[in-house]
Order: structure tokens, then C-alpha cells, then sequence
């Protein structure tokens, strides 16, 4: 089967599946911005891996527990979800869901950090004169 078509499958996928969890009802879910980055779907629709983050805190320990409640909270909500996904696609198998937390946006936050913190130690060491030459290896 084309590539092509299992990219369109996935992106519909979360385009679904952002519409249905406003209307989830389950506050582990609703109570944070939680949002649908990514979907996986097998090539043959059986199984789909969806891929959920959440507007997150500094604390990182916090993150951890607030991640694991939304993924408490989709699991609860996966009959209603799944039920809602088959009639919003026009699939002749409705996937089978997996949740799976996407911490890609707390990396790249840490990475940015990280190179802020070089370029300040880098700006704050004492730069040579221009008049002293840098011995010749």
C-alpha cells in the first residue's frame, strides 16, 4: 500500500482525535491542554499509536505525574474514543489505540536551555586582546 495513503489515514487521525477530546469528559484529560501531536497506524489499520502532550510545567517531576494521569484519563475514556474515531472515519477496521506520551517538546526545550547556558559561559570568559597573538600550533 502507497505511503502516501497511510500519511492522509494519520493525519485524519488527529484531526479526529483533537475534535473528540474536547468533548471527552474526564477531568484528567480536560483539565489540561492537552493536545494530539502525532499518530502511527499500522499498514494494515489495525493498530493505531497516538501520540498526546500537554502545555507542561518547569517542574519536572510534575510533568512526570501529570503525564501519567492523562495517559489514566485516556485509558478510561478509550471505548468513547474509539467509538467517536469509527464515526468520524470511514475505515472498514476502526484501530485499535494506544496512547503513548510525546516528551519530543520537553527535549527540545532542555536543549535550548542548554545552549543558552553555553552561550552565556561562552559570552562571560574573557576574550583575548586582539593585539595578543594566539600561539601558532
Amino acid at each position: 500500500m502507497a505511503k502516501y495513503r497511510l500519511q492522509r489515514i494519520n493525519d485524519e487521525i488527529v484531526r479526529e482525535m483533537t475534535r473528540i477530546l474536547r468533548q471527552v469528559k474526564d477531568p484528567r484529560v480536560t483539565s489540561y491542554m492537552t493536545v494530539v501531536t502525532g499518530c502511527d497506524i499500522s499498514p494494515d489499520f489495525k493498530y493505531a499509536k497516538i501520540y498526546y502532550s500537554f502545555l507542561d510545567p518547569a517542574d519536572e517531576t510534575k510533568a512526570a505525574l501529570i503525564r501519567a494521569e492523562i495517559k489514566k484519563g485516556l485509558i478510561s475514556a478509550h471505548g468513547f474514543i474509539r467509538r467517536e474515531l469509527a464515526a468520524g472515519l470511514n475505515l472498514r477496521v476502526t484501530p485499535e489505540l494506544t496512547f503513548v506520551a510525546d516528551t519530543s517538546a520537553e527535549y527540545g526545550s532542555h536543549v535550548d536551555a542548554v545552549l543558552k547556558q553555553i552561550k552565556a559561559e561562552d559570552e562571560a570568559r574573557p576574550k583575548p586582546a586582539a593585539d595578543e597573538a594566539e600561539p601558532a600550533e
